[in-house]
């Protein structure tokens, strides 16, 4: 996983929140505005870096060292 560990704009620890975000909108289909007020995820900046989080560590490991 390449969350990143702080919020690029503010700073705040955005990553220590991301499994239980996950877990919860992705695997158990809660709304995702109640799972963010529930995390104390307050700002604009800090939910954008949760929510357009796209998990491409997949895609890109296939272009590795051969």
């Amino acid at each position: 996983m390449m969350i990143p560990v702080r919020c690029f704009s503010c700073g705040q620890v955005v990553a220590d929140k991301w499994d239980e975000y996950d877990r919860r909108v992705n695997k158990s289909g809660e709304d995702g505005k109640k799972v963010l007020e529930e995390l104390g995820v307050k700002r604009y900046c800090c939910r954008r870096m949760l929510t357009g989080h796209a998990d491409l560590i997949d895609d890109i490991i296939s272009y590795g060292r051969k």
